[in-house]
């Protein structure tokens, strides 16, 4: 039994419906919405929004996190799977099953090996980048449902390009339903919580409510098509029947073949969902100073996705817009999600027939507006002011998703963070040191007043030795000997070396015999315990016994005790 059910206070119960059923009623559109985006049948967004809530109610760590269909991931399961089969194929679904069901069996394993800091193996400018990037290209590929044209296309330029050749065939009563609905959900988001606040409605309550706007589309745009008949007399594209009755369980085992083609995109939808779970999880439980637990998110989000698959669905995670209505409604438990799962499955039993005539502009409409608020350009002016680096990783997967696709982006943006933290450690901060008079400081004698000891080198190395750096070091010491020939001994300082690998040593200990065949003694100072431990049994430790110093300031009174610092 779950420790939130175990523990469950009755004065959470309130709280917990009324959440469930908001969150049901933001979840409807959101579920038709994603599946479309997917390349996926209406009812399998359903099918995916019944039993992973219950599942990750059972294994999670968070109290508030919205599991269920989401934009990003539905564009890499289409991403994934149109260059294999035909969307809306009978086909395409089983794939989906299966790519859910890879995904989760991958999630259940990092869990149960306790992997839970992968969460942070994908570095904030990358994940900002591919969401950005994504986020675009989503809404790109919308506007044909917009417009009532075909255009096709895998990138950015392709789709507008498609989009431009198409815009003669533009369907104006598609248009008129679609533009109308996206500048209602623009107004909503902007000015109904305030209009609301005005009229007297709690500020809590007026946010939540303006996130349903979606829902006020959906009905109102299905009931104008469906009584003026304008899918039969305008053209307008609908959504057409839903199978009525709740999905069958069942398990689609992938075979060989198909696992090699699905492995890759399942890692990296379980490895992009997890991370977004988590930052949306954590974000949420610190206002209520609860604690996420990363290997807990794994088995939860794992046991979610199998259960999808199992059910009929495609993968699923944390959604950041329902989590955050899921918290502002009063969700103190996970009851809201089971609350929500029910809820969804009346909806699927008896009530499918009402979204006959709901537009499919209207679905696009509403992936737009979610999507753009995922554009995060000041988390690129953010990273441009403050690391060029880490802003060029951003900008570099964003470009990438929408030229490449999810994948090759996603893949790239990691490739290009990765780059840039060996580019940054191979330019290792250093500096010459002496002390600060009166003391046992040392600092920077380039921003500082310090002493120094006449022939003492003493130069701190601000980064672990590794063989991109290693040489670099190197070749400051030879620098600083040229400009002057008068030292006599090298301290490296060390107390920020976390480690120093086979190259880093190798060349240390040329370095050491190189500087003694010229009567120059190479000392440490400040050695971690742990880099102590392998240091001493090598053929430097040895040749340094009795040159390696606990502090700097035991190693500048070894350098010249008799002589007064200059």
């Amino acid at each position: 039994m779950p420790a939130w059910l175990r523990d469950y206070r009755r004065a959470w119960l309130a709280g917990d419906l009324t959440a469930g059923l908001i969150v049901t009623v933001m979840l409807i559109p959101q579920s038709l919405a994603y599946a479309m985006l997917a390349g996926l049948p209406p009812q399998v967004g359903l099918y995916a929004s019944i039993l992973p809530l219950v599942a990750y109610a059972a294994l999670g760590s968070s109290m508030t996190l919205a599991v269920g269909p989401v934009a990003v991931v539905s564009l890499m399961t289409a991403s994934a799977l149109q260059p294999l089969a035909q969307s809306g194929s009978a086909e395409y679904a089983t794939m989906a099953m299966q790519l859910a069901l890879i995904s989760g069996g991958m999630l259940l394993a990092f869990g149960a090996l306790r992997l839970g800091f992968l969460a942070y193996f994908l570095s904030h400018p990358v994940i900002s980048g591919f969401i950005t990037g994504s986020a675009i290209l989503i809404a790109i590929g919308q506007l044909s449902h917009i417009l009532g044209v075909r255009a096709p296309g895998s990138g950015v330029l392709e789709k507008l390009s498609a989009l431009l050749a198409a815009l003669p065939q533009t369907q104006w009563p598609t248009l008129v339903i679609g533009m109308a609905t996206l500048a209602f959900l623009l107004l909503a988001r902007s000015a109904m919580a305030p209009l609301l606040v005005r009229a007297g409605v709690p500020d809590a309550t007026a946010a939540v409510l303006a996130k349903l706007a979606p829902m006020l589309a959906v009905v109102v745009s299905t009931a104008i098509v469906g009584y003026g008949g304008l899918d039969r007399t305008a053209g307008i594209a609908v959504v057409g029947e839903v199978p009525r009755g709740l999905p069958q369980l069942s398990l689609a085992l992938p075979d060989a073949p198909m696992l090699e083609l699905l492995w890759l995109p399942a890692l990296l939808i379980a490895l992009v969902g997890f991370v977004e779970s988590v930052s949306v999880a954590q974000s949420l439980a610190l206002k209520r100073q609860q604690r996420i637990v990363p290997n807990r998110e794994l088995l939860g989000l794992g046991v979610a996705n199998v259960a999808s698959a199992l059910s009929g669905g495609y993968p699923v995670t944390g959604g950041f817009a329902r989590s955050v209505v899921n918290f502002a409604a009063g969700a103190h438990t996970p009851l809201a999600g089971v609350v929500s799962a029910a809820l969804m499955a009346l909806v699927i039993a008896a009530f499918t027939g009402l979204f006959f005539h709901l537009p499919h502009a209207v679905l696009a409409a509403t992936i737009i507006v979610a999507v753009t608020s995922l554009i995060d350009v000041d988390a690129f002016r953010r990273a441009w002011r403050y690391d060029r680096a880490d802003a060029l990783s951003l900008l570099g997967t964003a470009l990438g998703v929408m030229a490449l696709g999810v994948e090759a982006g996603i893949l790239a943006g990691v490739a290009l963070s990765l780059g840039a933290l060996v580019w940054r450690s191979s330019r290792p901060h250093m500096a010459v040191v002496g002390r600060v008079p009166g003391t046992e400081h040392f600092r920077n004698v380039l921003r500082h007043k310090v002493e120094t000891v006449p022939g003492l080198l003493a130069l701190r190395v601000d980064e672990s030795l590794f063989f991109a750096n290693a040489t670099v070091v190197e070749d400051r010491i030879g620098d600083e000997l040229r400009l002057d020939p008068a030292l006599r001994q090298v301290l490296l300082i060390c107390s920020a070396v976390n480690q120093i690998d086979a190259t880093a040593l190798e060349v240390l200990t040329e370095l050491e015999r190189s500087l003694a065949t010229r009567g120059i003694v190479l000392m440490l100072a400040e050695v971690k315990g742990p880099v102590m431990d392998r240091l001493r049994s090598t053929a430097l430790g040895q040749r340094l016994d009795g040159r390696i110093f606990l502090s700097v300031h035991d190693a500048f009174t070894y350098a010249q005790p008799s002589a007064p610092p200059s």
